[in-house]
């Protein structure tokens, strides 16, 4: 029978199948006949189905963990009336399988490289100098990790690229507001948004799938708003900004959210800062919103949106161009 290459929710009894998967789940467990083995739940972009791997050796548990992205060849078997994969040949992938990691982990809608991009258009078009180079220096020290790093752990933008995805639409949105505002300095704007949630990726451990594994130690007696005022403080020394350039800077950081139960000991007190808060809160609510649309039927009420005080939002019904 011929090797097929299939989503999982298009396997049927008997198949033959090769593919790239990720792990959900896995366990090792011991056979009624004493023989060990790995049950796994892997899956896909299309769902995700039971697999079961008896060609175990030692040590394979430590290799085959939950998050892992997988080559296996196998087949599609039934058991107990449910449909399973039996793993025949199983291998951790590597850089020649040129797997496209949004197939099967929440992505951001963009490529990271596309995003990455538009961030170093926004510094580029910065005049003060000193605010350019802070930021470049900062964003070239933290390039590799944001090119996968979420903008949460389960929040808003908790996705793979996230943290790029929430900075790049903050810079949208900020731009086209600031034709409106005028008076609004651009440039501390941009290095304010840009710089706002960057230290994320110190307070977070997280794989290159974007997903989380826990908050680091800083992480958890600091938090991402302290570890982004010290970044500032540092890397303004270090290339002799103005002393005022690196406090406006690091007021943006410590004041965007805006209260002291939330992580900031100081309001907005200047007015590019208090625009950051703004739009840091109307974009994660926002994408919030959307994220629960996805999944809620036309006409009906979304579940309760932890983030935002559990409300639950109407998704209007299609309107027709006649109406």
């Amino acid at each position: 029978m011929d090797i097929l290459f299939k989503n999982i929710s298009e396997f049927e009894v008997n198949d033959k199948i090769e593919g790239i998967f990720i792990i959900k789940s896995s366990e090792c467990r011991t056979a009624s006949n004493s023989k060990k083995y790995l049950d796994f739940t892997i899956g896909d972009k299309s769902g995700e189905i039971n697999a079961k791997y008896w060609n175990y050796k030692e040590g394979d548990e430590e290799i085959y963990t939950p998050n892992t992205l997988i080559k296996v060849r196998g087949s599609v078997t039934v058991w107990q009336s449910n449909i399973q994969f039996k793993i025949d040949r199983i291998r951790v992938t590597n850089k020649h399988d040129k797997v496209e990691i949004s197939d099967f982990v929440p992505s951001a809608p963009n490529s990271s490289e596309e995003m990455y991009e538009e961030i170093l258009h926004y510094i580029s078009r910065m005049e003060n100098d000193d605010i350019r180079k802070i930021v470049e220096t900062i964003i070239d020290e933290k390039s590799e990790k944001l090119m996968h790093y979420p903008a949460a752990k389960k929040n808003h933008h908790a996705v793979r690229a996230g943290l790029l995805y929430h900075t790049t639409t903050m810079l949208k949105a900020g731009e086209k507001l600031s034709e409106i505002y005028k008076f609004i300095n651009t440039d501390l704007l941009y290095g304010g948004i840009i710089l706002h949630d960057i230290a994320k990726i110190d307070e977070m451990d997280a794989s290159e799938l974007g997903i989380v594994s826990d908050y680091t130690v800083e992480g958890q007696l600091l938090g991402h708003i302290i570890q982004g005022v010290k970044n500032i403080e540092v890397v303004a020394k270090k290339v002799n900004a103005d002393k005022e350039i690196s406090m406006l800077l690091q007021h943006m950081i410590l004041s965007h959210h805006y209260e002291a139960e939330f992580g900031s000991p100081k309001k907005p007190m200047i007015p590019e800062a208090q625009m950051l808060h703004y739009l840091d809160i109307l974009d994660a609510s926002l994408y919030d919103m959307k994220k629960a649309l996805s999944e809620t039927k036309e006409g009906q009420f979304s579940n309760s949106i932890y983030s935002l005080d559990k409300r639950r939002v109407y998704k209007m019904k299609v309107m027709n161009e006649d109406e």
